[in-house]
């Protein structure tokens, strides 16, 4: 096996996908905004892409961070890209998922845009069970959120080491890794773990009282949370460990991948601190990472 580093394809007029590591510390982070008001049913119902906030890169450019909700409790999704799953302006594959798992999934993509895009609006469409949602985004003040730094309590982004692969912290930019495989063959995926400044690094010291939050459902000594999950692909994709706790700094974990169909595939493997899912609504700090695996 082997890995690269795999830029993607450039959106028209200089709009790519992806984002820089670095970027500079907006005036201020708000939550995403509510999305549409319905119980979740088991099947049947829509997915509703989700605006996560937008970003200055060090090169002046912006990155706006999207996600999604997904309303069915036991109905995954795979839409290719094309009239049914498309971002415009621009080409319709930006980089979005072709795989919609069910629930919330927050800031799996990240859509850059030039200097000057102003009050342009960029949408991202998808219909499911024959229900469209078409939502548009744009450079709107509110929505200015600081991915790699929460500006309150200074936390960061979990750091991402692949065995055999890139660095990565934030949100998603080009592959951390590739690999190739088999059909029903596992695809070892490893990394490394750290937590720069998590809220609750190491284990608690004699006689210290109990932790309280997010931390106290993982305990003391839990660093990091690491999910893995598909991305895009042909076929079913499973995991013998989809989601790994991190009791060390440092510490390396393996997820196994196994995949049911020759062709090109991509995961998502995301990283969240004590802040949790969607940075408890700051919009910091978790990390996506992408890896690709091609199988035979």
């Amino acid at each position: 096996m082997r890995s690269t580093r795999s830029p993607f394809s450039p959106w028209v007029a200089a709009v790519t996908v992806g984002v820089a590591v670095g970027l500079a510390v907006p005036h201020a982070q708000a939550p995403q905004g509510p999305l549409p008001l319905e119980p979740n049913r088991e099947r049947g119902t829509s997915v509703t892409p989700a605006y996560e906030g937008w970003f200055t890169n060090p090169d002046g450019t912006f990155t706006m961070l999207l996600g999604y909700m997904n309303r069915n409790s036991k109905q995954t999704f795979d839409i290719p890209v094309g009239p049914n799953n498309k971002i415009e302006p621009g080409l319709p594959d930006q980089g979005q998922p072709t795989h919609f798992e069910t629930g919330r999934q927050w800031g799996v993509v990240g859509v850059r845009v030039p200097k000057d895009f102003g009050t342009k609006k960029v949408t991202w469409t998808i219909i499911a069970n024959g229900e469209t949602q078409a939502i548009p985004f744009g450079l709107n003040n509110p929505y200015n959120i600081a991915p790699m730094k929460e500006i309150g309590m200074g936390n960061e982004p979990p750091i991402f080491a692949f065995a055999q692969g890139q660095r990565a912290q934030g949100p998603p930019s080009s592959f951390s890794a590739s690999y190739t495989g088999a059909v029903n063959a596992p695809v070892a995926v490893t990394l490394a773990v750290n937590d720069p400044k998590g809220l609750g690094q190491e284990a608690a010291p004699a006689g210290a009282p109990p932790a309280a939050g997010p931390a106290a459902r993982r305990g003391p000594a839990s660093v990091a949370t690491v999910s893995f999950h598909k991305y895009r692909g042909p076929g079913t994709v499973t995991f013998d460990k989809a989601r790994i706790p991190v009791l060390k700094q440092g510490e390396t974990v393996t997820a196994n991948a196994t995949f049911s169909a020759p062709g090109e595939y991509w995961l998502r493997v995301q990283g969240n601190d004590e802040s949790g899912e969607g940075g408890g609504g700051f919009q910091c700090c978790w990390t996506n990472a992408y890896v690709k695996v091609t199988i035979q």
